[in-house]
């Protein structure tokens, strides 16, 4: 008998430079071992670190960039199941509002570069991000939605919104609130 999967809690940071680069790891530690993906880390939940906290902290450590809590806007929480069939992830994602000028040196964590949004799609990134955060990102970065993604090995990545703040507009784009 396996014993039941545990939630892992991370955050990620959607940071781009003035150019609308978005700045991507070339990862050389699991998870996604040798893919491009937005920095992040897990929450010190031994501290009571916060989402926003995590994200802070993770965006000095990770680029040496110093953001504040003002700078980031949350803009998803996605709670993936079964996650390379080992574990379940709650992850927040997170906008720097405040464009990084640089490209960071390289960590132990692996290198970095700047890609246009297009320029993405043609990267060996995670399936994960491929199917769901980046459209995810492409859709919600300014607003606010939580999700829930069935990542089970050899089924198709299934995402399904549990909410969305505000609201998406009906068609023809008006509100009651018009």
């Amino acid at each position: 008998m396996t014993s039941p999967s545990t939630y892992k809690i991370a955050v990620l940071v959607f940071l781009e430079n003035p150019a609308g680069e978005h700045l991507l790891l070339l990862r050389a530690k699991p998870p996604n071992l040798g893919v491009w993906s937005p920095i992040g880390g897990k929450l010190e939940t031994a501290t009571g670190e916060s989402p926003f906290e995590c994200a802070v902290r993770e965006t000095k450590e990770e680029t040496n960039f110093t953001v504040s809590h003002a700078d980031m806007h949350l803009f998803a929480m996605i709670a993936e199941k079964a996650y390379e069939g080992e574990s379940h992830w709650l992850m927040f994602l997170f906008r720097c509002r405040k464009p990084i000028t640089a490209l960071p040196p390289a960590i132990s964590e692996g290198s970095f570069g700047f890609f246009s949004r297009a320029a993405i799609e043609e990267l060996s990134i995670p399936e994960t991000d491929r199917r769901a955060l980046w459209p995810i990102y492409d859709q919600y970065r300014d607003h606010f939605v939580a999700l829930k993604a069935d990542c089970a090995p050899g089924k198709p990545v299934l995402v399904e919104i549990e909410q969305i703040t505000p609201p998406a507009p009906p068609p023809g784009g008006r509100t009651a609130l018009d």
